[in-house]
């Protein structure tokens, strides 16, 4: 059996793991993908290794969900450790290259938004 192509563009796989989330989890990740589509309107989404994923060139940023807590992977280890205090301060933390955050929390878009930038300039260099 041959692998799914990474370029693929399956939305509806995004549709349903959110779907399947628990509510309090929903919101967010909506609101993460609505970000994501903002910052990079050209990307495909695609579900992989059991969570989405937002590629472009390559795979850029994915979202899930967690038992406790939803994970913003932004696939770079020097954006969270750059973003480490800043980040901390709206009471998110993080491991390696993801944002840990609590659902049911206002999403602190400012951080997310510049996440985002930062990590479209390093698939661009």
């Amino acid at each position: 059996m041959s692998k799914p192509k990474p370029t693929r563009h399956a939305p509806a796989e995004v549709d349903a793991y959110i779907a399947a989330q628990e509510p309090e989890f929903r919101g967010t990740l909506e609101q993460l993908r609505e970000a994501i589509k903002r910052a990079a309107p050209q990307c495909t989404e695609r579900v992989s290794y059991k969570i989405p994923i937002f590629r472009l060139r390559k795979d850029f940023v994915a979202i899930s969900a967690a038992k406790k807590h939803i994970g913003f992977h932004t696939m770079s280890k020097a954006i969270p450790a750059a973003m480490k205090a800043e980040l901390k301060a709206v009471g998110i933390w993080t491991s390696g290259s993801t944002f840990h955050i609590k659902p049911g929390v206002d999403l602190p878009m400012e951080q997310i938004e510049k996440a985002l930038n930062a990590r479209l300039a390093e698939l661009t260099d």
